[in-house]
C-alpha cells in the first residue's frame, strides 16, 4: 500500500503538499498540473487514506 511519502517522492513535492492536495485544502497554492499529477499517482499507486 502506498503512502503520501511515496506519492511525494514520485511527484517531486513535499509530503505536506500531497496531504493538502488530497484533503482538498482550498488555501493551498499549487498548479492544476501538480494537483493532477498527485491524484494520478495516488490512483496509480492504489493510495487509500
Amino acid at each position: 500500500m502506498a503512502t503520501i511519502t511515496d506519492i511525494a517522492k514520485k511527484a517531486g513535492v513535499s509530503i505536506s503538499t500531497v496531504s493538502r492536495v488530497l484533503n482538498y485544502d482550498s488555501n493551498l497554492s499549487v498548479t492544476e498540473e501538480t494537483k493532477r499529477k498527485i491524484f494520478e499517482l495516488a490512483e496509480e499507486l492504489n493510495y487509500t487514506k
